[in-house]
């Protein structure tokens, strides 16, 4: 048995991590949220270290649970994505009222049922792994109880992820119902024996569509906007990131470890709701005054773009869209560092109109900020088109050069969006200054800043590990 829970040893070291800094929280009372919030960001850096050390190729829990490079480079990623997010909400304001210990143990508990998503081999452990994570962003979303919007945006996330589960629960249902099997590699070979039948095909859509809510793809987007803007900044900066990783980390691994011999009727889901989220990210942006809600449409856009690179289905396209989640992370994690440091007196400022003048007021701010916004744009030579570059080539690779067409289309319409911010930051009449950031945003913004530059130097590491993770499928 304890072979057995060997390979989950850094889920195991963030839950008793998690309850130590509950107890520690309830007995010492708010003056503990410095305290908790350091102690979170420690343990989430241990987990990092052992997931790193740990062994390349194991399983646990009877084959429900595994690890291989493809789990060890996406938990390398939504544990940099927990401990950034945590960190970034480590000097609250005292406006902030999210502030309390609970905050950061629930990103520990969300981050625990991260990993468990990424290393899920079985309906069963996928499940558990998406509810574990998907409870604390429940209450994570609505913690700011006495603003309405924040109340809203939690009321809001939970309706809509309590009918995404459902929907994944009959996906799952269906697919025991018609193979006899809940693990991945039983379920794929039972496909590749047997064909796929219609009631299989069912099953495979509902499984997809509650899956394609946790990434925030059209047509299951709905929750996104008013969740990002609603939710307190950090909160928003969170969702942002790790929970996008994990969840995608978990539709490749469905899709190309489970539903591989059904490849034909997935591809044409993939590839309808890749369409469909990039162009609604980049047409339903152009409108957004709210730089928060901006960002949620990015998102959306951007998860489109991922997608062109699975609906490929090859170790190409999985190993572009692992550098793609890579680039993304970083890029709106440090995006956000700047989201964060916009205040007015203590009073945060969401309104893209609030940046003006910050070309005057802060040079090295605007210049980093509108480094990270050409890459999401896509403008070579950052490190954001690198990551567009790696997944239209698997695209066309994969002969499906019309949606390869249509994602450079949307890429141009969505760069609009993100050129007009620059020209607010340069250009426009000079608003009231912003407040100096704290030395945490300063770092976590400057690093991500200079990733974007020096990728296409320095890229090689992440190319290599995410070819390598691919390889796991193939």
């Amino acid at each position: 048995m304890t072979l057995d829970l060997m390979p989950a040893m850094p889920e195991i070291l963030l839950s008793i991590g998690a309850l130590a800094l509950l107890m520690y929280g309830v007995f010492v009372g708010e003056k503990s949220v410095g305290a908790v919030t350091w102690g979170a960001v420690a343990f989430v850096v241990v987990a990092l270290v052992l997931v790193l050390s740990g062994p390349k190729a194991a399983s646990g829990f009877g084959g429900a649970f595994v690890v291989d490079p493809f789990s060890t480079f996406m938990k390398v990623l939504a544990l940099i994505g927990s401990a950034v997010a945590i960190v970034l909400s480590a000097r609250p304001a005292a406006t902030d009222r999210y502030a309390r210990f609970e905050y950061p143990v629930l990103l520990v508990l969300a981050t625990v049922g991260m990993m468990a998503m990424i290393s899920a081999n079985d309906l069963i452990s996928l499940y558990l792994g998406l509810e574990l994570q998907s409870l604390a962003l429940y209450v994570v979303a609505s913690i700011d109880r006495d603003n309405l919007k924040s109340t809203e945006a939690g009321l809001k996330y939970f309706v809509l992820g309590a009918l995404s589960s459902g929907m994944l629960l009959y996906g799952a249902s269906l697919l025991y119902g018609f193979t006899g099997h809940t693990g991945f590699p039983e379920i794929a070979a039972h496909l590749k024996a047997h064909g796929v039948s219609v009631g299989l095909v069912f099953g495979l859509v509902f499984l997809l569509a509650g899956l394609a809510f946790k990434i925030s793809a059209v047509p299951f987007h709905m929750w996104t906007p008013d969740v990002y803007e609603g939710a307190p900044t950090p909160v928003t900066a969170f969702f942002a990131g790790a929970p996008k990783i994990a969840a995608f980390a978990l539709v490749i691994r469905v899709v190309a470890e489970a539903l591989g011999p059904a490849g034909h009727n997935w591809q044409q889901i993939i590839v309808f709701i890749a369409f469909a989220s990039m162009a609604l990210g980049a047409f339903a942006g152009i409108g957004q005054t709210n730089i928060k809600r901006l960002m949620a449409y990015s998102s959306i856009g951007h998860m489109g773009y991922a997608l062109v690179g699975l609906a490929a289905g090859t170790a190409q396209g999985i190993a572009g869209v692992s550098i793609y989640l890579a680039i993304y992370l970083v890029t709106t994690l440090g995006t956000f560092a700047l989201i964060l440091s916009m205040r007015r007196d203590g009073k945060a400022v969401e309104d893209i109109s609030d940046l003006a003048g910050l070309s005057r007021s802060q040079p090295l701010a605007a210049f980093g900020l509108s480094m990270l916004l050409f890459s999401l744009a896509g403008i070579p030579p950052l490190a954001g088109f690198f990551g567009k570059l790696y997944v239209f080539m698997a695209a066309v690779e994969a002969k499906l050069y019309m949606l390869a067409v249509l994602g450079v289309l949307a890429s141009v319409v969505g760069a609009f969006y993100y050129i007009r911010i620059i020209k607010v930051i340069y250009f426009d009449e000079p608003a009231v200054a912003l407040d100096r950031p704290s030395i945490e945003q300063k770092v976590v913004f400057a690093l991500a800043s200079l990733f974007v530059l020096v990728f296409v130097f320095a890229g090689n590491g992440i190319t290599a590990a995410a070819a390598a993770a691919a390889k796991t499928f193939f």
